[in-house]
């Protein structure tokens, strides 16, 4: 959620399945440490693609203390380099073709087709250990043996 990576909360949702309230109160937490500048000094489209690939050549052979050095005097953080470099060294890996996007798009579909059919026999299971729990405390208020059966419909023993 934040630099150098700044992934959405709502893609994180439904990444991770953590809910929303629980990532925003970490990134205010986050925030509140002073772990992460909530905003970036420059921000990352104010920079064009040669500025950007400017920055990684000029910094490729610097050491960690002059990157800080050469990043404080442009605005930038160090991690935002880094993000560039991993660009910049991918830029150039080859499109998949038709066929691995089909695959990758029906993992997508079978992953979002299972998670709902995982989430659905969660609650049934939950909702059966409630039964059971509910149906032991009847059990226990009417001072039935465990073995005996409950009675159906209305009717009496």
């Amino acid at each position: 959620m934040l630099p150098p990576n700044n992934v959405r909360v709502p893609q994180l949702v439904r990444e991770t399945g953590i809910p929303r309230d629980t990532l925003d109160g970490w990134r205010r937490q986050a925030v509140g440490r002073g772990a992460a500048a909530t905003t970036l000094a420059t921000p990352v489209g104010a920079w064009s693609s040669e500025e950007k690939f400017a920055a990684v050549v000029e910094t490729a052979s610097l050491n960690e203390l002059e990157v800080g050095e050469y990043c404080r005097h442009k605005g930038l953080f160090p991690e935002q380099i880094g993000v560039w470099r991993e660009t910049c060294r991918q830029a150039n890996a080859p499109l998949p073709t038709k066929a691995e996007r089909a695959q990758q798009r029906a993992e997508r579909e079978q992953v979002q087709r299972l998670t709902r059919e995982l989430q659905r026999k969660d609650r049934a299971l939950a909702e059966a250990a409630a039964l059971l729990v509910l149906q032991k405390k009847l059990r226990v208020l009417w001072e039935e043996p465990e073995d005996a059966p409950l009675p159906r419909n209305g009717g009496s023993r």
